[in-house]
């Protein structure tokens, strides 16, 4: 088990009126994180992947709710995207049962993001869980041992399952990504050719740190920008992918309207692109690395709050920076290296320009940049 950096903020809202609702793709352990919160407690658990309870939970009135509900005074609804109309009758819940706390977990913001929004508006505390963290790994692994296994999570990534099955972590993720993309995606979005799907991720798996053109996708994979645009669109709200746009203010060659894109777990990139080969092996080495200090980081100012906005920086000169953050009006620029041979400096035109402070993340020193104190 997996101490989630979460779970103590969540238990903080515990009695506040309000619902507690945990979205996230499937997997990254979002049942077990609120099953272990009310651990000792007596609930109602209503699973909506058993079509039983998506038909009792669907449009009930007040008094069919109450009923379902009986004497418990917590409620943990799972999977609630496939419950039809469910903000509504979580509005319901937490209007007319002010004594019941109610627990949400969704595997996609597809409809939640959609349908609980609206309905649930001022009367629920929302919550990202991602694949473990570094520090959740190291937390759990310690120092040493987690320090060790480095190669490994660039390979196959943080999953939970995956960690806590060594030696069958490609039969999992192979697994993960036949039935969490398609079964979540293709049932909860308007994308019915499968094989476009593929072709657009396996485009995007090994385009990681390069700047991605929309027209010039739709051209390789043959559908339209718009499409493309929708079926990425589509994947961010999928928690599979997400997206770094660039950093502009004053310079007139800044590189203004282009986007990065990463993928949340390296497993899942690397099970797109079929390919598990050691380090030693690949060519592809800084793009694990910076996939995975991207996707990491991400995770910590999510979790941790710190409101900093990441980006990426290159003008028309081909100067760049992997990653900007701008964050209590400062901003820091940062360059990966998995091994840093020689001295290394970021262009002093946007140190200069920005009053920005900068740094390398290499393998020695990554520590201080995946956990964010």
């Amino acid at each position: 088990m997996y101490k989630r950096i979460v779970e103590n903020i969540i238990r903080d809202k515990i009695g506040t009126g309000k619902a507690i609702i945990i979205v996230g793709a499937r997997q990254v352990g979002k049942t077990t994180l609120i099953k272990k919160i009310l651990e000792g407690k007596e609930y109602l658990f209503l699973d909506a992947d058993d079509p039983s309870i998506r038909q009792l939970l669907l449009n009930p009135n007040t008094e069919e709710i109450r009923s379902i509900l009986g004497e418990n005074t917590i409620v943990f609804v799972d999977e609630a995207q496939r419950i039809e109309g469910i903000g509504l009758t979580l509005k319901i819940i937490t209007d007319q049962f002010k004594d019941v706390q109610l627990f949400v977990s969704g595997s996609s913001s597809f409809d939640l993001g959609n349908k609980l929004n609206e309905p649930l508006t001022g009367r629920k505390w929302e919550y990202e869980l991602f694949p473990i963290s570094w520090e959740e790994f190291e937390k759990k692994e310690s120092f040493v041992k987690s320090e060790q296994q480095l190669e490994n999570r660039l390979l196959f990534g943080f999953y939970p399952e995956v960690l806590n099955n060594k030696g069958k972590e490609r039969t999992i993720l192979k697994n993960l990504v036949s039935s969490y993309l398609y079964r979540d995606i293709l049932s909860f979005s308007e994308i019915r050719k499968p094989e476009i799907l593929d072709n657009l991720l396996l485009a995007l798996a090994l385009q990681v740190g390069s700047e991605v053109n929309y027209n010039e996708l739709s051209r390789t994979i043959g559908i339209n920008k718009i499409t493309v645009q929708k079926y990425i669109d589509i994947l961010e709200k999928g928690y599979i992918i997400f997206k770094l746009n660039s950093f502009s203010r004053n310079l007139r060659n800044e590189i203004k309207r282009n986007r990065k894109i990463y993928f949340y777990d390296n497993g899942i990139r690397n099970m797109i692109i079929g390919n598990f080969n050691p380090l030693k092996l690949r060519t592809d080495v800084g793009t694990l690395w910076e996939n995975f200090l991207i996707s990491e980081r991400r995770k910590q100012n999510i979790y941790k709050e710190t409101f900093a906005r990441m980006y990426f920086w290159r003008t028309k000169q081909q100067q760049e920076i992997d990653f900007i953050e701008e964050k209590d009006g400062k901003i820091y620029g940062f360059e990966f290296k998995w091994k840093t041979k020689s001295k290394i400096k970021l262009p002093q035109t946007f140190i200069k320009t920005y009053d920005a402070e900068s740094k390398v993340i290499d393998r020695k020193n990554f520590r201080e940049f995946v956990i964010i104190k």
